[in-house]
């Protein structure tokens, strides 16, 4: 067989509506990029498929604005279901999000490409981690009205599109999707991980003590997520002779990205490439 094009594989992964062939699929690419048996070709010209909406979904969750997800406390079993259902969206929505900045955005390294790919490979392993427990969570709950019998399964609870929404804004300029995405929306995992295992400590359930174990997994790669983030941003900035800090500025209000809200996990955004001059001027904004 000859080898396939990463760029044109991750847009034909990025069409599959398939929950389980898309997962399947961006797994498979990792170890065909280790057996050789990918190229990368950076001056590819690529589209999407006529009448094709990026990305394409599976048919659950049904998709809502941000303000209609219900909040639930942690405290009982549907509540932490639902916890782990939205934590299991933003993973899912992260896949596709790398997948999408390996076909977009041409003429850029290969070791670009071969970021996001491990990027793509690792978010698809924590949504499947989160997913198998979610499903098995009711096989640890005592009797309970708020517990299926056959337990959850992603696609339970609505879910929405922040994430992509920010993709979208982003589709005609590398430097703000660098800017934006991993190290702007992603790096919010930083700050709010610690949190949600702080509040999950505290109830001390099983599957809540397993669901921080998880989220210890998600938080160290996550690091590494938004290290490639800052990688590509410090690079496009150099390339095209713009400040960091001062660019970083001019993008938020440009393309509207939320306001990050303390408290911040320094530790693990200094780990994740924030430099001092970056982290006072999220200080000054907060």
């Amino acid at each position: 067989m000859p080898p396939v094009e990463l760029r044109k594989q991750a847009l034909a992964i990025l069409c599959l509506p398939h929950l389980d062939d898309k997962i399947a699929h961006t797994l498979a690419m990792k170890d065909a990029l280790i057996g050789f048996e990918i190229e990368v070709d950076p001056q590819a010209e690529l589209s999407a498929p006529q009448g094709v909406i990026l990305p394409a979904r599976p048919e659950r969750p049904t998709w809502v604005n941000h303000t209609q997800v219900a909040r639930r406390s942690p405290k009982t079993w549907v509540g932490r279901a639902a916890l782990i259902h939205a934590i299991a969206h933003i993973e899912f929505n992260a896949v596709n999000l790398a997948l999408d900045a390996i076909w977009r955005f041409a003429n850029m390294p290969r070791r670009y490409y071969v970021d996001w790919l491990q990027v793509a490979v690792e978010e698809a392993l924590h949504f499947s981690l989160l997913r198998a427990h979610l499903q098995s969570m009711h096989r640890l709950a005592p009797s309970a009205e708020d517990v299926p019998p056959q337990g959850w399964d992603y696609g339970d609870f609505p879910a929405h599109g922040g994430l992509w929404q920010m993709c979208e804004r982003t589709s005609q300029d590398v430097v703000a999707r660098m800017a934006l995405v991993p190290r702007t929306m992603e790096a919010r995992g930083l700050d709010a991980t610690p949190l949600i295992q702080a509040k999950l400590r505290q109830i001390g359930t099983a599957d809540a003590l397993a669901a921080c174990g998880i989220l210890d997994i998600i938080l160290r790669d996550e690091i590494g997520h938004v290290a490639i983030g800052n990688r590509w941003y410090a690079w496009t900035c150099e390339r095209e002779g713009l400040d960091p800090v001062a660019h970083y500025a001019v993008l938020t209000q440009r393309h509207e990205a939320p306001r990050m809200k303390p408290p911040f996990n320094r530790t693990a955004r200094f780990d994740a490439g924030f430099s001092e001059a970056e982290m006072a001027w999220l200080d000054a904004q907060a």
